[in-house]
């Protein structure tokens, strides 16, 4: 049990630097005189960022919790996880609906401000989403998530849309969890139905990354028709990264059981050799790298970043048994959820109140402190929920 547990602190200690930087790079976003290479490149431009890289570790992180997660579970709990899995991913996938409609909201002609609209969406999360504790008292979960219920009803009502053609809540793209929420739901019942089988996850895997790579090369264009109805989002792209975290994971019990860990690193350092040469191949017949398009270079060349950074952290976690040195980040790797939603309550705030930051942390150096400290007191705040109990849960 241990040695589970010390697999999941690694998992945890990635996650959290993950989802840390994933708050600092959305912050430092726009702000000017810092660090291109900190930032996400233009739609159109070939290259990658820090925060190209960001997005895809989160993915292969989701992946690699999978097998854990489904580790230990009963017959009875087992019939139950198809069921869990389809809820959690259209929990998710119903929240990015909502992000990406806040990017067209209609200020002008909409009854409500947009910081307003934004935060009340949000506090509606709050209240359906919160893991309620089971001491508590059954009519005040359901009291408060019929408030949510409510309110999230009252922002739908009085929405107004930017786009002529759709005055109404519509989709646009599936927002960061909805994307999340579709890769989830494919590869976690791949996993189920397979029961974690080595090969089974390898196959899924390469079928992903093929797929995607297929798409680019114009091979698939004979399904254009079906396109609009029926096709994996992002082209392949995000169940590839997530497809390789689940990958990753099952040879790592596997070689846990045989004593042979070692063999890990050597595994992952050979596929990410791989990837990284196949990524840099083919950039150049795919439309280059990069995240806003889903090229094959941008998926073969981060999930290898994500192999080589995840070995990092079964060396120093695991093997050498650091986890305290992640302290500092904890609560974005063990209050993930939270963590992730409190900026879009942070955000719309600011936006309403009268305060501004001293002029030198509006650029530079100076933003770049700021952003760094925005992702820090993001961190604390998810922690100090935790602390009271507030803690968000699909």
């Amino acid at each position: 049990m241990s040695n589970l547990i010390n697999r999941i602190r690694s998992i945890d200690a990635f996650r959290a630097v993950t989802m840390f930087l994933m708050i600092f790079v959305n912050d430092l976003d726009g702000v000017p005189n810092t660090p291109e290479w900190l930032k996400h490149t233009a739609v159109m431009d070939d290259g990658l960022g820090l925060a190209d890289t960001i997005f895809p570790a989160f993915l292969f992180i989701v992946g690699l919790a999978i097998p854990y997660a489904f580790a230990h579970r009963s017959k009875r709990e087992d019939a139950r996880i198809p069921m869990r899995i389809i809820t959690r991913s259209f929990a998710l996938i119903f929240m990015g609906f909502f992000h990406a409609n806040m990017e067209t909201y209609d200020e002008v002609n909409a009854i409500l401000p947009r910081p307003v609209w934004d935060s009340l969406s949000t506090f509606s999360f709050f209240f359906i989403f919160l893991d309620y504790s089971k001491n508590a008292a059954p009519y005040k979960r359901y009291l408060c998530q019929g408030f949510g219920v409510a309110l999230l009803v009252a922002v739908c009502a009085v929405y107004k849309s930017t786009d002529p053609a759709h005055p109404w809540l519509h989709l646009t793209w599936w927002g960061i969890l909805g994307l999340i929420g579709w890769s989830y739901l494919i590869c976690a019942l791949i996993y189920h139905y397979s029961n974690g089988v080595l090969w089974v996850q390898a196959a899924a895997w390469l079928f992903f990354m093929f797929f995607n790579i297929d798409y680019h090369f114009g091979l698939l264009n004979f399904l254009a028709p079906v396109q609009r109805y029926v096709w994996l989002s992002g082209n392949g792209a995000m169940q590839a990264f997530t497809m390789a975290g689940i990958f990753v994971s099952v040879l790592y019990m596997r070689l846990v059981q045989n004593g042979e860990l070692k063999m890990l690193w050597v595994a992952m350092f050979l596929i990410a050799v791989i990837l990284f040469n196949l990524g840099f191949i083919v950039r150049y017949f795919s439309g280059g790298i990069s995240k806003a398009r889903d090229t094959p270079s941008w998926v073969l060349i981060c999930t290898g970043i994500s192999l080589i950074v995840y070995s990092v952290f079964v060396l120093v976690v695991d093997r050498w048994q650091k986890y305290h040195w992640f302290k500092i980040v904890e609560p974005a790797g063990t209050n993930t959820f939270t963590c992730y939603l409190l900026p879009f309550l942070f955000y719309p705030l600011y936006q309403m109140s009268d305060f501004n930051y001293p002029e030198y942390f509006d650029q530079g150096t100076g933003g770049l402190i700021r952003s760094l400290l925005f992702a820090l007191v993001i961190v604390w705040l998810a922690g100090l929920l935790k602390t009271i109990n507030i803690k968000l849960k699909i």
